[in-house]
């Protein structure tokens, strides 16, 4: 893959086989971040779990400290009273069965997290083959099924993110932006790290997290010492 002039310079800051302390990390992607726009932080965690089996899935949500910079889209599937509460906590759309439609035949997909009542989920499983490769569909782990919709809706706008385990066993989660302090990535950092280690799966033999590597949207990724979790 060819990359641009400006992503040679800021490769130039970094040494590849090096393995880099959180911090020196975190101040070197700031540096690196040279698009026009205010690029998102990312953090990738290879781990030594095996995704083919059920018992070593990671799945969870976490609070960043400081948030992601971005704001978040909410759709609420309930009815009755959750409608008007989710309505009232800051829901961007809330609805039920007629929104199906509208996903499943127009392709409306303006929302970036989904929340639904349990009584909805019979409702938005029909939604399944949609929202599930988009990695958009409701679950208990993550918070996102659960009577409590304002408490969803305050977690998620306050930055709130969902972590998952994909195909390749690596967990890739935004930990802010370019235009965030040192100190509110290291604290986002921080928060996620400890996530994931206390999701580690009991089945799991060997070591747990293999490699952490930080980057910027557009940036070269910068890797991180992992035994420190």
């Amino acid at each position: 893959m060819k990359h641009g002039k400006k992503y040679a310079e800021a490769a130039k800051l970094i040494e590849k086989s090096k393995l880099y302390e959180a911090e020196e990390a975190i101040s070197l992607v700031k540096k690196s971040a040279t698009a026009k726009f205010d690029e998102t932080v990312e953090l990738h965690i290879k781990t030594g779990c095996d995704s083919r089996h059920a018992d070593q899935q990671i799945r969870g949500a976490v609070v960043l400290p400081n948030g992601t910079g971005k704001t978040v889209r909410v759709l609420v599937f309930a009815k009755g009273t959750k409608l008007d509460e989710a309505q009232a906590a800051g829901a961007d759309f809330v609805g039920g069965e007629d929104l199906i439609p509208k996903i499943q035949n127009d392709g409306w997909l303006d929302f970036d997290v989904v929340v639904a009542t349990p009584d909805m989920m019979g409702v938005v499983g029909r939604l399944g083959k949609v929202l599930g490769p988009k990695g958009l569909m409701p679950n208990p782990k993550a918070g996102t099924v659960t009577m409590d919709v304002a408490k969803a809706i305050a977690d998620i706008k306050a930055g709130k993110i969902e972590y998952r385990l994909d195909k390749a066993n690596i967990v890739h989660v935004p930990i802010g932006k370019a235009s965030f302090s040192e100190e509110q990535l290291i604290e986002n950092y921080t928060a996620i790290m400890d996530a994931i280690s206390k999701a580690k799966p009991s089945s799991v033999k060997g070591q747990y997290l293999k490699s952490i590597s930080v980057a910027t949207t557009m940036g070269p990724g910068i890797k991180i010492v992992a035994n420190r979790y």
